[in-house]
């Protein structure tokens, strides 16, 4: 029998060192059913500390095991596109680059220092010798010698083709910008993959900015990670509104990295702020879930929408337990909980909104089966009917939603209901 499924990321970005999120990983698994150094996963004494944010290698784990253990999967959350947090600063000739347009220069080359050395002293070639420098980097973003912060492209270098176009080319993001055509980059980043997988055992990635990575190099990684390890899963974080934006980069990479729903995300937030005068029936146009819905990762909220944070476009309480349900009970595409939606933000005054989300996820869990029947055919008023199965006793179910006055509708629930 196939149970629906539902992701959680469990993490947001107002967590402390003190919180101990590996810890709580493992006490809360039974209830669930920022790294510097890709090799440190909390092992060495780096940066000031042996444990990273979140808690030690060993905490993090035993939290993989826990959550094995009570039969959930476990998707590592995975950052490719650039490093932060250099050991040394290096001169490298580079040009400022137009904020606004990626392909235009400001400047001719001139020198900059640039911090872009990492040796992973501490490590001391453990897992690998590889020290990154210049070399692996196409730009960056801070002139150490002119106190400057702007948009440098290193001389000799481009910025990667086949990535998002906004501002001309979105190839540079922050820090320091990972070169995925160098050779000695792509070999690295795929030893360092198939180690991750064998040591930590994980069963997916969410794979961080993929739109500001070349496809190639993205559509290549995974085909090498999946021969690595059978069954592995992947979803791609790629902040782009514009549906065809996403489609464009699902094509090019084969199918093989389904994608958070960014579309629908701000339908909702729309939605959740039109004071009534949204067209509730065609919340899923022109999303993800609508035109590709097998390639779907259906969200609400994530650690960059909420307040404070640089992609804010948090969707306000009152709307949330329509957007749950708009992704939970459906049939199509993988929804994704959010932990600052469940425990709550207290940094930002958020307050938990666990007992709902546990109501919308038991009755995905028991009842949202069988073939659905929509009926958005009402400017503020929407429906849809799940008929239920044979796998499932007693599934099938009803939603019905307003986001201004109240109201009814017909429906045919079928014999189940």
């Amino acid at each position: 029998m196939k149970d629906n499924r539902i992701l959680m990321q469990y993490f947001e970005w107002y967590l402390k060192p003190e919180d101990k999120l590996w810890q709580q990983v493992s006490r809360e698994a039974k209830n669930l059913k920022e790294i510097y150094d890709l090799y440190d996963l909390g092992e060495f004494n780096q940066k000031g500390s042996i444990e990273t944010k979140y808690g030690t290698k060993e905490e993090y784990l035993q939290a993989i095991k826990d959550l094995h253990n009570n039969g959930i999967k476990v998707y590592a959350d995975i950052v490719l596109n650039h490093k932060i947090g250099a050991d040394e600063s290096e001169t490298v000739y580079a040009s400022e680059e137009k904020n606004q347009n990626r392909n235009v220069d400001t400047t001719l080359p001139k020198k900059i220092i640039a911090w872009t050395k990492y040796n992973f002293t501490a490590r001391n070639n453990k897992y690998s010798d590889f020290k990154w420098n210049y070399n692996h980097f196409n730009g960056t973003d801070w002139d150490e010698s002119g106190r400057k912060n702007a948009i440098f492209r290193f001389s000799g270098k481009h910025w990667d083709q086949n990535v998002d176009q906004e501002n001309g080319n979105y190839d540079y993001l922050m820090g320091a910008d990972v070169d995925f055509n160098n050779p000695e980059v792509v070999n690295e980043l795929d030893k360092w993959g198939k180690w991750y997988l064998d040591t930590t055992e994980v069963d997916a990635f969410r794979l961080d900015a993929v739109k500001h990575i070349k496809s190639g190099f993205m559509a290549d990684w995974i085909k090498s990670m999946k021969d690595e390890k059978e069954g592995l899963q992947c979803v791609g974080e790629y902040w782009n509104r514009n549906i065809d934006s996403l489609k464009n980069y699902i094509e090019k990479t084969n199918s093989t990295i389904p994608l958070f729903d960014v579309p629908l995300h701000y339908n909702l937030y729309e939605a959740s702020n039109s004071s009534g005068y949204y067209d509730f029936a065609r919340i899923f146009e022109n999303t993800l879930v609508k035109e590709m819905p097998s390639q779907a990762v259906t969200f609400i909220d994530n650690h960059d929408t909420e307040p404070g944070q640089a992609l804010y476009s948090w969707i306000p309480d009152w709307f949330k337990p329509l957007a749950y349900a708009l992704i939970l009970l459906r049939k199509d595409g993988l929804p994704c909980i959010f932990y600052g939606d469940y425990y709550g933000i207290p940094a930002q005054n958020v307050n938990p909104q666990k007992n709902m989300l546990e109501n919308l996820m038991k009755l995905r869990k028991d009842y949202a089966y069988g073939e659905q029947k929509d009926y958005f055919d009402h400017h503020d008023i929407i429906a849809w009917v799940r008929m239920g199965d044979e796998e499932h006793s007693n599934s099938g179910l009803v939603a019905i939603m307003s986001d201004g006055p109240g109201g009814g509708k017909m429906m045919n629930v079928g014999p189940k209901l």
